[in-house]
């Protein structure tokens, strides 16, 4: 059973910054790359993070890259994501999911969407 479950989540200035945490239940983390993935009103889900199962290997979509940075304590059974300089344009859904085969292009992400948490950011 692949259960995670995000938090951290909130209402932000522009600006401003939320560090926002995946955390796994009943499994070891450590198995798999996380990716975190966002949904904005009236757009599709996209993956803007993936870190792989050690940690040692990270990729970013453009429109986050240099504000944001993803990471894992697998001790904890966690991932990261610290959200900085946040825009409008960052509001949305943010999840989290377990990926086999890395972050590259041969991948399979695994189990089911959670609830995922809530940014806005809005003066």
């Amino acid at each position: 059973q692949l259960q995670l479950v995000e938090s951290g989540g909130g209402l932000v200035q522009p600006g401003g910054s939320l560090r926002l945490s995946c955390a796994a239940s009943g499994f070891t983390l450590d198995y798999y790359a996380i990716g975190w993935f966002r949904q904005a009103p009236g757009k599709e889900r996209e993956e803007i993070s993936c870190i792989s199962s050690s940690g040692s290997s990270t990729n970013y979509a453009d429109s986050v890259k240099g504000r944001f940075t993803i990471s894992r304590d697998n001790a904890k059974n966690t991932v990261y994501l610290q959200m900085n300089s946040l825009k409008p344009e960052d509001t949305g859904v943010y999840y989290c999911s377990g990926i086999h085969g890395g972050c590259g292009s041969m991948r399979m992400r695994v189990g089911s969407w959670g609830q995922g948490t809530q940014v806005t950011v809005s003066s």
